[in-house]
């Protein structure tokens, strides 16, 4: 009997402790999640501070506005949707000019700036007014120069001076080519006006008819070579303002001949006889086959003043052609004296 009592007591001692332990490890894993949960509770209820933003910094870091969209009115020629030639030209259009031979200005014994006029009115100047359209655009010489143009092949510089300092935009060229835009009025078809929109005049190449350029004239002794480099050209144009007053002829632009060059080697120019091949703008100024009359130069002139303010040419405009030739002469004459026979 006794012995039974001791078992039953040792089984309810150990149960005790079982319901001890079961108990404690309950009270453990609910501390346990009531912790995560007050700290998951304080870390969303704490929220960063704002970043404080740069104005400045981001008014730097700004896209910059586009530019505006500036082109040049001139007429667009459609491109022919079978072969136009009997042979194959494709090898023709694709050249490149050579480069400049090197001079050096220790070798450059003789050197001297000179302005020319060329009036493409003269019979030898024709092939400038060629007025046939090609798959390339009008072959006009100013239709040409304003397609480089449109096309960014080329910068533009200001008429301010000639030496090459102010880029112009495409609109400050159309401005000087077709005037300022004016305001038309739009019409519907019952006759009414209902707003106005800003038009520009269209351009009429054929009153381009008179180019200058730039060039300058060198002797290099180590090659005994009389070289002549263009260095610039500008359209001329006969300015007249909406009251009628004429101002007289003016330069609207120049433009780097060297940057011409890849693109007048790409056109061809009008040969009327045409018994063996076209020759290109590019190989057309380089072998010089054009006339124009000197206007200005270097020679004798400390004042830098163009021929026709000379003192007394002024008015006799063939006093000033006789000068322009005389300045040819002098040129001539200086690489003749330097042979011995």
């Amino acid at each position: 009997m006794k012995k039974s009592l001791v078992r039953i007591l040792l089984l309810m001692v150990l149960v005790g402790g079982l319901a001890d332990t079961a108990m404690a490890q309950k009270r453990k894993s609910s501390k346990r999640s009531s912790r995560k949960t007050t700290n998951t509770r304080t870390r969303a209820s704490i929220e960063p501070p704002a970043p404080t933003v740069d104005s400045t910094a981001l008014a730097a870091q700004a896209p910059s506005p586009a530019p505006a969209n500036d082109s040049i009115p001139i007429k667009a020629i459609k491109k022919s949707l079978r072969p136009d030639e009997a042979v194959e030209t494709t090898v023709l259009k694709d050249r490149t000019p050579l480069a400049y031979e090197h001079l050096r200005a220790d070798d450059a014994v003789y050197r001297h700036k000179i302005w020319r006029e060329i009036d493409t009115r003269e019979k030898i100047n024709l092939p400038f007014m060629y007025s046939a359209d090609e798959d390339n655009g009008n072959q006009r010489f100013i239709s040409i120069l304003l397609q480089a143009i449109q096309d960014s092949a080329v910068t533009v510089f200001s008429s301010v001076d000639d030496r090459f300092t102010t880029p112009m935009t495409k609109a400050d060229v159309a401005k000087a080519v077709g005037g300022d835009e004016i305001e038309v009025p739009i019409i519907d078809s019952l006759g009414n006006t209902v707003g106005m929109r800003k038009m520009r005049n269209e351009i009429n190449f054929d009153s381009f008819y008179k180019f200058r350029i730039k060039e300058e004239v060198i002797f290099d002794k180590e090659s005994s070579r009389l070289f002549w480099r263009i260095l610039g050209i500008a359209p001329v144009k006969n300015v007249i303002t909406s009251m009628g007053v004429a101002l007289g002829e003016t330069e609207l632009f120049w433009v780097y001949y060297p940057d011409m060059r890849p693109v007048l080697a790409k056109y061809e120019v009008y040969n009327g006889k045409n018994y063996g091949a076209r020759m290109s703008w590019e190989e057309l100024f380089e072998a010089r086959y054009f006339s124009g009359r000197i206007i200005k130069s270097t020679i004798d002139n400390p004042l830098d003043r163009l021929i026709k303010n000379y003192p007394g040419l002024t008015e006799n405009t063939l006093l000033q052609l006789f000068e322009g030739e005389n300045t040819k002469e002098k040129i001539f004459n200086y690489e003749q004296d330097l042979w011995s026979y």
